[in-house]
């Protein structure tokens, strides 16, 4: 399988700024957005096993999930373009004219949308509505909402070698937690004692994640590590959601780092790092990587 030009290893930025600072703590921008214009940071990482995977298995078309604004969707119309897959993406709800721009870029990136009213997607995976879905479109080989299997787990692993300076922490979004499950994975072998993982919650009611971890590390790793956490109290009214002190946090970092964050997942990491400083999480001295896992696409805040 030939890979478009992708930006690897994506580039590690400092944080530069007073706030920090003061509190002694170092911050890297880990910046996965610019990894490929279309197939950024994690999406490109949960994706290129996966890509193999189906190429491997003789699979012409790829079916996944996701919600109107999923950049998941996007991601996955985008690799299909590239690399010669048909694509269908299975949306949550009812179909809305006109489509909003999520929508519109995986169309014309030649996927074909299928909608499922809400109750049916909460079973989306039940064997039923698969056999559905294959008679409807025919063979596929399925990608989970949010990209998010075993395989997902082992590309985004590959992102800690990338990082050549010290560091003692890594932060991250999550909505799946396969970004979450593969850092930690990373970490694991053969790294600087001590190193973990934080994800901070996208979702309201965030709890149930960690078994999503867990359970992602169980089917990548056959085991789980002890190296991670997840901060669930950074949602900002859950997902796809904003409140206005996040939506100043966003505009006063791209004014003082010209970097513009994505809502849904990554200012609310960000917001979140920035508050366990200030409240003294960190001891003086604390080196922590930022993961960026995606541009903002202007998913709206409601």
């Amino acid at each position: 399988m030939a890979a478009p030009a992708l930006l690897l290893p994506s580039p590690v930025e400092v944080l530069d700024d007073e706030r920090l600072d003061a509190a002694g703590v170092r911050v890297l921008l880990k910046r996965d957005d610019l990894i490929h214009p279309d197939l950024p940071g994690n999406k490109w990482r949960k994706l290129k096993y996966n890509l193999e995977a189906a190429e491997a298995a003789g699979a012409a078309r790829l079916l996944t999930f996701g919600g109107a604004y999923s950049n998941h969707i996007r991601a996955v119309a985008a690799a299909g373009a590239l690399f010669g897959f048909e694509t269908i993406g299975v949306i949550r709800g009812e179909a809305h004219d006109p489509l909003n721009p999520s929508l519109q870029f995986a169309v014309d990136h030649g996927m074909r949308l299928a909608y499922l009213d809400r109750q049916t997607y909460r079973r989306k995976t039940d064997p039923d509505v698969v056999d559905r879905l294959e008679e409807e479109h025919g063979d596929f080989y399925l990608l989970p909402e949010g990209g998010s299997n075993a395989l997902a787990v082992r590309g985004c692993a590959e992102m800690i070698s990338e990082i050549d300076e010290g560091f003692d922490v890594v932060c991250c979004g999550v909505g799946t937690g396969g970004t979450l499950a593969g850092i930690a994975a990373g970490l694991a072998p053969g790294r600087e004692p001590g190193q973990q993982a934080i994800g901070f919650s996208s979702l309201k009611g965030g709890n149930f994640l960690s078994d999503d971890v867990a359970a992602l590390q169980r089917a990548g790793l056959g085991e789980v590590t002890d190296n991670w956490e997840i901060e669930t109290g950074y949602h900002f009214g859950g997902y796809a959601r904003a409140k206005p002190e996040l939506t100043e946090f966003v505009d006063d970092f791209q004014a003082r780092h010209g970097v513009r964050l994505d809502r849904v997942y990554v200012a609310k990491m960000m917001y979140g790092v920035y508050d366990l400083v200030a409240r003294g999480r960190f001891p003086t001295g604390t080196r922590i990587v930022a993961v960026i896992t995606g541009p903002d696409f202007a998913s709206p805040a409601r």
